[in-house]
């Protein structure tokens, strides 16, 4: 791709695409512009001050959870605290914000599993959303380790889990490429021993099928990456509205700059102008 791109629009979260590298596109309003052959191309991102809600289109002043607006993040499932917490989940009560949405997106297969991004981790994901998931933060390994039939039992097993491992990543090591070898077959069998009591007993409660553990083979990946930053140095939008810099990779959803790096998933909603500029 050699030829300049001009385009502006609202800025939405990176399409990827599993590949030997990882395969990324930036979404600009309606464009979308494949983004690993503009590794070593200088790039600029303009933020024209505008911010709209990616569920109703309301102009608003600041993003609430990743490009709402605030009575969208008061009133949605989708903002539920269940949703970072989802054994906190209340669809069993009656008292889900949007059952039918919970229905498609919570009521459904989940998969417990475990990933290195920047040492091992245990996550949750929507079946369908292997391994989306696992690119989008920054995982270099990842395997499945049991499947369960809704993300409430999923919150549960991870709660199980989180006495043993983290269940966060550690965001600035991703980046850096500063990630150590695991053995994640190894690592599964050793933490199904590690909560094979947990698991029994939320068997008895949501019954024997409803926790399944599986002997799957885990995904490696690898991201566009050229040069890893040996610090790392953050681009807000809302600080700086204009972020220019050569982009030197991609990783989880962020873009790797000579300048710094940027979380475009953060800025989803934001009104950009995005530039390929000359060399």
């Amino acid at each position: 791709m050699s030829e300049l791109i001009d385009v502006a629009g609202r800025l939405r979260k990176m399409p990827v695409e599993a590949g030997e590298p990882v395969a990324y596109s930036i979404s600009v309003g309606d464009t979308r512009i494949p983004l690993n052959d503009l590794i070593g191309r200088p790039l600029r991102l303009d933020f024209d001050g505008v911010i709209r809600c990616i569920h109703c289109d309301r102009k608003t002043n600041k993003s609430f959870n990743q490009g709402f607006c605030y009575p969208c993040f008061r009133k949605l499932a989708a903002c539920d605290s269940c949703i970072m917490s989802p054994e906190k989940c209340h669809y069993h009560l009656g008292t889900c914000r949007e059952p039918e949405w919970g229905e498609t997106h919570c009521m459904v297969e989940h998969v417990v599993y475990l990933a290195n991004s920047s040492g091992l981790k245990v996550g949750i994901t929507r079946a369908s959303q292997v391994p989306t998931r696992w690119i989008d933060q920054g995982a270099v390994d990842a395997i499945p380790m049991v499947r369960v039939a809704t993300r409430y039992i999923a919150g549960l097993v991870e709660v199980a889990c989180k006495t043993h491992v983290a269940d966060r990543t550690n965001w600035r090591a991703m980046l850096k490429g500063d990630v150590p070898e695991l053995d994640l077959a190894k690592e599964r069998q050793r933490m199904l021993g590690l909560i094979a009591a947990d698991l029994d007993a939320l068997r008895q409660t949501h019954g024997e099928d409803s926790i399944r553990a599986v002997d799957e083979e885990g995904l490696g990946l690898s991201y566009p990456v050229q040069i890893w930053p040996e610090k790392i140095k953050t681009h807000n939008l809302d600080k700086t509205p204009e972020v220019e810099g050569v982009l030197e990779g991609i990783k989880g959803q962020y873009l790797i700059l000579d300048t710094g790096v940027i979380n475009i998933r953060k800025f989803t909603g934001y009104e950009v102008r995005f530039r390929v500029l000359e060399r």
